[in-house]
């Protein structure tokens, strides 16, 4: 899978970049790229996860629950 197609923007972008000093080759600017976009689409299910539990949290507020019985969820828990 090495094998990486750039447009001539990116190109001169990466080839900037490499000529700065900031990184040696293509495969470091590739690698920094795809670590963006995994810390991307960390903060995406992040953000997604803080609506569920806010959509949640005001259902709750509203008197939209049920309520949760820790024995019948779990009963081997409790055989002490």
């Amino acid at each position: 899978m090495p094998n990486v197609h750039l447009t001539e923007p990116m190109q001169k972008y990466v080839q900037a970049q490499i000529e700065s000093g900031a990184y040696a080759n293509l495969s470091e600017v590739v690698r920094a790229g795809v670590r963006m976009l995994m810390e991307k689409d960390g903060a995406r299910q992040f953000y997604a996860l803080k609506a569920d539990l806010e959509e949640a949290a005001s259902l709750a507020e509203n008197g939209d629950f049920a309520e949760f019985d820790a024995h019948a969820f779990e009963p081997d828990a409790f055989d002490r």
